[in-house]
């Protein structure tokens, strides 16, 4: 078992959660913690803008202590941008109303780039090599719990996450050859009684 290292997290307040919900936004601090450090040229050639809108973006995503300028990367012209934390905690504290109104715009917009996601997964799936493919699923499952139930289960699945991402290198740095980054999305909601 690898050494265990500490995930550094961020609990943004409603405004910066706003910032964040813009969907060029969020690709960018995702491209950010799983690719490493780089420019706003860089960024928007892959994401296929102008690198005045991205510079500003990324000016957005600082001003909220999302990401940073990596001070010792570049020169004067050239500003490299790392993210700050790895992980985006949001909707712990449903007391403030203010706060759940920007975490539930933060979800949807989080819920569509997932979606997104899965299904370009989707479509390379057949491309995978035999062992990826047998290590990917998509599952669903349906159990009858109480609140309190669901509760404990996702805080669980929520540990063995962790402690899975405490083990493994961090996002971004070398790593030994056939290791990739694995996505693993969790959604846990009570079925609506209408849903089939």
């Amino acid at each position: 078992m690898s050494e265990r290292r500490t995930i550094s997290r961020i609990r943004p307040n409603a405004m910066a959660l706003r910032a964040l919900a813009h969907p060029q936004r969020l690709r960018m601090l995702g491209l950010l913690r799983i690719e490493g450090p780089a420019t706003a040229t860089s960024l928007a050639g892959r994401l296929g803008l102008n690198s005045g809108a991205t510079s500003y973006h990324l000016r957005q995503l600082a001003r909220h202590g999302f990401i940073e300028e990596d001070e010792g990367r570049g020169n004067g012209r050239d500003r490299w941008w790392r993210a700050r934390h790895e992980s985006t905690t949001f909707l712990e504290d449903d007391s403030d109303e203010d706060a759940l109104d920007a975490g539930i715009a933060f979800a949807q917009a989080a819920l569509n780039a997932q979606i997104a996601l899965m299904q370009r997964a989707l479509e390379r799936h057949i491309e995978l090599p035999p062992e990826w493919r047998k290590a990917s699923t998509i599952s669903d499952f349906n159990i009858p719990l109480t609140a309190g139930q669901a509760e404990a289960l996702v805080e669980k699945l929520h540990a063995v996450l962790w402690e899975a991402m405490e083990t493994a290198p961090q996002l971004g740095a070398a790593r030994e050859a056939g290791m990739e980054t694995v996505t693993i999305l969790l959604h846990a909601f009570p079925r609506a009684p209408e849903e089939f």
